[in-house]
This record gives structure tokens, C-alpha cells and sequence, in this order.
């Protein structure tokens, strides 16, 4: 006995009802995502940028370089306000840098490294000026690798290269996490 069934087709195509209601809730959704750099915000209020802009930067302390922490700092200043002249402080952030330097790959017959790790790490604390509470804080680090050469400038420059470029690192990262608590609030 045959068993004979009547299947239907399936268009290609999705019905017209899918598709409309895929575009309303796409429609819905877009007033909920916000550029993070933008002029203002969703809602007309003032964008990340403004907002970065009325945090002060304390002097860094640094151990055991004091150029390091000043490099952070001027990095930080020119992420916070790309540059222009800071607004009025509402907040004030805090920085503590500590560097070390690690050996990565040593000659087998001199016992000299050949590549050494820089390591930058730092702790940080953003304080509400009015009410002087600690409103986020955090930790970050970098590392930079850096060729060890036999030629005392050679090695002097590549230090201080792995320096700045640690960092800035350590600035943009702290930037991105401030955006972020001025834009979701953690």
C-alpha cells in the first residue's frame, strides 16, 4: 500500500509579517546604542567626551621612574581632552604607577638577556569632587618587549621606547574604562 502525502512548498522568502516586524524592532533598538566619542548623547545631554573632559589629573606617582608616570599622565591628559584646555574639575583621578623589567630570553654562553620585558602596571581612583567619594576605581598593566643590544645608547633608546609605549597603553585603557562609567555608570 502507498502512502501518498501532500507536502506545500516553502518560498525562499520570508513572509512580508516577518519582515516588517524585524525592521520595527530595528527601528526600536537604534535609539538604545550610543557612539562612545560622540558630540552628545541619545538623549540630548552632553556626550563622553565632555563629560572626560572635567576630570582632573593628578600628578602621577611613579617608583621607581618619575618620567613614567608623567608619560601616562600627559597621555591621559590628551585622551581625556584631545588636547584642548581642560574644563571645570567635577572629578579628580588618582594614578599609581609601579615598573619593573623582566628577563625574557638570556644568551646560553654570557648569561645577558637578548629580550626583556617592560611591565607597567597602575592603580587608579576617580573621586567625585562635591562629594568626595570614590565614585570607580581599578587596576590595569602593560608589557613591551624590547631587544637588549650590546651598544649602551642602542639599549638606552629601546628602553625608553618600551616606556612610552607601555604607557600609553596604560592611558588608553584607563580612558576607555572612565568613558565607561560615564556612559553606563560601571
Amino acid at each position: 500500500m502507498a502512502h501518498v502525502t501532500n507536502h506545500k512548498r516553502r518560498t525562499a522568502s520570508p513572509p512580508l509579517g516577518r519582515l516588517l516586524m524585524a525592521f520595527a524592532v530595528s527601528c526600536l533598538l537604534t535609539g538604545c546604542f550610543q557612539p562612545l566619542y560622540g558630540e552628545r548623547s541619545p538623549l540630548g545631554g552632553p556626550g563622553v567626551r565632555d563629560r572626560l573632559s572635567v576630570v582632573e589629573v593628578l600628578p602621577i606617582v611613579s617608583q621607581p621612574d618619575v618620567r613614567v608616570g608623567v608619560e601616562v599622565r600627559n597621555a591621559l591628559l590628551f585622551n581625556l581632552t584631545g588636547g584642548a584646555a581642560a574644563g571645570r574639575a567635577d572629578y579628580q583621578l588618582t594614578v599609581k604607577v609601579t615598573t619593573g623589567r623582566q628577563s625574557v630570553v638570556i644568551d646560553i654562553v654570557s648569561g645577558r638577556p637578548f629580550v626583556e620585558d617592560y611591565n607597567l602596571e597602575a592603580n587608579f581612583s576617580l573621586t567625585e569632587i562635591a562629594t568626595n567619594k570614590v565614585v570607580m576605581s581599578g587596576q590595569t598593566f602593560a608589557r613591551a618587549s624590547r631587544d637588549v643590544t650590546g651598544q649602551r645608547f642602542a639599549g638606552a633608546r629601546a628602553l625608553r621606547d618600551a616606556e612610552t609605549r607601555a604607557a600609553k597603553v596604560v592611558a588608553d585603557q584607563i580612558a576607555a574604562r572612565l568613558a565607561s562609567y560615564f556612559v553606563a555608570g560601571t
